[in-house]
């Protein structure tokens, strides 16, 4: 299931490589009311992909819901569409799931155009912060790093779907960035675990539609932690000091960074689209990664700067 605002030229690339997957699928491409011809081209160059075409353009979360709802089978793949699978991605994604009920979620190894990673799932600090760990290393580190993670990047990822089912899909409260990490903490509090699948390749362009770093990025980015934050009580208890101390740290560098106030505009409406909802249940201890300690969380936190 594909999700695509516009760029036809990169969704032309990823449909042509999920048509040489070695294993039988169905595609569904949610086109989110995209300027360009997005729509008409898909139907004529490729007929076997099914079109959703949206009459606006929608946050991430609701568009990709829709989409996965259209579809019946049994595992759902989410892909953004800057991503160029390997022929035998989804073969590999898909693996886990039929070796365990248990799995809930599958992780590829994501990389860059230059060959780096770009994503092996996803990992937490302390305060829920959010990080592709090894993000910008060589493939090779991540395969000896013994990773702790959690949950699929949503730039490409596998779920069961009746996992997916059960807890709602992603939450459609936010705008884009952090609705997969947010659904992996859920499904790692209902028992499901998360597989992680290094033969499973693909690579991605990133950030291609909203722009690495742009305002509307950072904003988005702060708007998932704002509401994480609250959803998850985090400003409250023993995690109060820290999770404020680093968000203040974090917000004001970024604003002198970017000369703006998009990540802290962000995270206010992020925290107030929270106010009057229930807390969301915390993970299980062992989906944080206790070896980033406060600096380590504020510098990922910096160089990624989305979030």
């Amino acid at each position: 299931m594909i999700a695509a605002h516009g760029r036809y030229p990169l969704t032309r690339k990823c449909l042509s490589h999920l048509a040489r997957q070695t294993m039988d699928h169905r595609v569904i491409l949610v086109d989110n009311n995209s300027p360009d011809e997005t729509v008409q081209c898909t139907r004529t160059d490729f007929p076997n992909v099914q079109v959703i075409a949206l009459p606006q353009n929608l946050p991430f979360g609701k568009a990709t819901n829709l989409g996965a709802t259209s579809g019946s089978g049994d595992i759902i793949v989410i892909l953004n569409n800057d991503v160029e699978c390997q022929p035998d991605f989804l073969e590999h994604l898909t693996e886990p799931f039929l070796a365990s009920p248990t799995v809930g979620s599958a992780a590829g190894l994501i990389v860059r155009p230059d060959g780096m990673v770009d994503s092996f799932g996803l990992t937490a600090d302390a305060t829920l912060a959010c990080f592709p760990r090894h993000q910008g290393l060589p493939p090779s580190t991540v395969l000896r790093s013994g990773l702790v993670a959690f949950a699929p990047a949503g730039a490409a990822a596998a779920y069961r779907r009746s996992a997916w089912d059960d807890l709602g899909g992603l939450d459609e409260r936010f705008p884009a960035y952090m609705e997969d990490f947010e659904l992996g903490l859920r499904l790692q509090a209902a028992g499901w675990s998360c597989a992680f699948v290094d033969s499973a390749i693909a690579v991605h362009v990133g950030s291609a539609t909203f722009g690495r770093n742009s305002t509307r990025q950072r904003w988005s980015g702060g708007f998932g932690r704002g509401y994480v934050l609250r959803r998850y009580g985090l400003t409250k208890g023993r995690l109060a000091l820290r999770s404020v101390g680093t968000e203040a740290i974090v917000m004001v560098a970024d604003a002198v960074l970017s000369r703006d106030l998009a990540a802290a505009r962000g995270r206010w409406a992020g925290w107030s689209a929270a106010a009057g909802l229930s807390g969301r249940q915390m993970p299980p201890p062992q989906v944080v990664d206790h070896s980033v300690g406060f600096l380590q969380s504020i510098d990922f936190r910096l160089r990624g700067r989305s979030a």
